[in-house]
């Protein structure tokens, strides 16, 4: 292909798209201006067609050389201000006060038709001064997982970040495992404000003696995410309350579909309540708490049933980071934040209830009832690692009178018969569960083989999967071999960070 990085093309004008840079024009300080790196030969290897017409974009112009050039950041409408954003972070539970945009940049905001702010993102962009000795790059497999995930989130219901396009560079990037061809994500979310940006907001507020950082970021995540904050009595307490509920119902939907997302570090939880960054992350097979893919989380920090408590650790460091804001000494600022965080448990635990027994396909009666009914399906399907979405979608068959196929995911039918009995007395609603219990999810498997093919230059398996995996509730004849587990269960699948 030829290097339309240095041809001379007419650009994508202002009047075709408009991006507005509010986060450049009110955070000063919080970001530095960066440009994204050039690249010789690129390509793209995929567009997001539907994403593209939310956003009111041409996809097909998206296609041409000016259209890439603007995907990549080299050729933007005027006034347009790209920048790394500069963030902090607990990374498995250790604090790096200086993380950021270390291969990423934000190229500005879109109204999309709806009239919802979005930001346009790269990632592999190149160096900034946030890269603490990386080259910025990155490689065509990672940057197409967040593609493949994040289309299967969206269509799971799941708010996620979302890939616009994903483009080949042209130019190898090298890793451990050799020479890789390159590749940049267009990312889309409703913003890239992290718990990590205000652990660094105040920091900087101490270090330059300006509570003026701190307070600027506050006073944007409300107004852009939730401004409701902004009529309460302490809009500060009340911003943490609203990402709270918003982390809660989050986590317990990944949990419903058994999503791990395996580095939930602190610059990884958003303000918005968007899942964001799929790089070591997978769905669990066989049932188990325990679950970890991460190659790096020997100690199972963040396992699959960690993810709530987690959560709450990390909404915990949000709450430090927004102390200086709530009162003038911190024991009173502390007494502020306190009761919101114990909140935390009762919040998830609702959603994961309202969840689950939708799964079951009946409404919520005696607490203690449906605890009990929830509770000993767990532990069944835990004591013979049943496949969690496979033994969900053949509950819809038994709820219609065909038990056979879940009972089959059991070496001791027994129990599960005597489940069944006090489930199907709930008269669970198998319709229902038919919307909510997905037949396809994006099997490890199914996603190391078609991100192998991508990166040997075969995109076909990579089209089919996502084909597959944006309508996963319909049962389709052809596609069987989508819904099934993995040879081996998945139990020795092992996911990496993609850097």
């Amino acid at each position: 292909m030829r290097d339309v990085t240095s041809e001379v093309v007419q650009p994508l004008t202002a009047v075709q798209v408009r991006l507005e840079n509010t986060f450049a024009r009110e955070l000063e300080g919080l970001y530095v201006s960066w440009q994204a790196a050039e690249f010789p030969r690129p390509e793209p290897l995929v567009v997001n067609d539907g994403l593209a017409a939310e956003l009111g974009l041409d996809a097909d112009a998206l296609r041409s050389p000016a259209g890439i050039r603007f995907l990549l950041g080299a050729e933007l409408p005027e006034g347009a201000t790209p920048i790394a954003q500069g963030y902090a972070g607990h990374q498995f539970g250790g604090y790096s006060p200086r993380l950021g945009d270390g291969r990423a940049l934000l190229l500005g905001e879109l109204i999309d038709v709806h009239g919802h702010r979005r930001d346009l993102h790269l990632k592999g962009s190149g160096g900034t001064p946030f890269s603490r000795g990386g080259d910025g790059k990155a490689a065509v497999g990672p940057m197409l997982r967040e593609y493949v995930i994040g289309e299967a989130m969206h269509a799971l219901g799941i708010p996620t970040t979302r890939a616009l396009a994903v483009l080949r560079t042209g130019e190898n990037v090298h890793r451990e495992e050799g020479a890789l061809p390159g590749a940049v994500l267009v990312r889309v979310a409703a913003s890239h404000l992290r718990v990590g940006s205000f652990q660094y907001a105040a920091a900087l507020t101490v270090a330059k003696r300006d509570p003026t950082i701190l307070q600027r970021l506050a006073d944007y995540a409300i107004a852009r995410h939730h401004p409701e904050a902004a009529a309460a009595e302490q809009p500060y307490v009340a911003l943490l309350e609203a990402v709270t509920q918003r982390q809660a119902e989050l986590v317990a939907r990944w949990m419903c579909v058994g999503f791990v997302h395996g580095v939930m570090n602190t610059d990884n939880v958003t303000i918005s309540g968007e899942t964001i960054d799929y790089g070591p992350c997978a769905f669990m097979e066989g049932f188990d708490p325990s679950t970890v893919f991460s190659s790096i989380d020997h100690g199972g920090r963040y396992a699959y049933g960690n993810q709530p408590p987690i959560t709450l650790w990390n909404l915990s460091r949000f709450a430090e980071a927004l102390l200086p804001l709530l009162a003038d000494d911190a024991d009173s600022a502390v007494e502020l934040v306190v009761p919101v965080l114990d909140t935390f448990a009762d919040r998830f635990a609702r959603a994961w209830r309202a969840g689950i027994l939708a799964k079951l396909g009946v409404t919520e009666g005696d607490p203690d009832t449906d605890g009990e009914l929830v509770q000993s399906v767990l532990e069944l399907m835990q004591s013979e690692h049943v496949d969690w979405t496979s033994f969900w979608r053949a509950l819809n068959t038994a709820a219609r009178g065909d038990a056979s196929t879940a009972r089959d995911l059991f070496l001791a039918r027994e129990n599960f018969d005597a489940w069944a009995e006090r489930w199907l007395a709930r008269t669970p609603d198998a319709d229902a569960m038919d919307r909510v219990n997905p037949v396809y999810i994006p099997r490890n498997h199914k996603v190391e083989e078609a991100l192998a093919a991508a990166t040997s230059g075969d995109l076909e398996p990579l089209h089919r999967l996502v084909e597959v995996l944006r309508d996963p509730y319909t049962a389709r004849a052809g596609l069987e071999a989508y819904a099934e587990p993995s040879p081996d269960g998945g139990a020795q699948y092992v996911t990496f960070c993609g850097t």
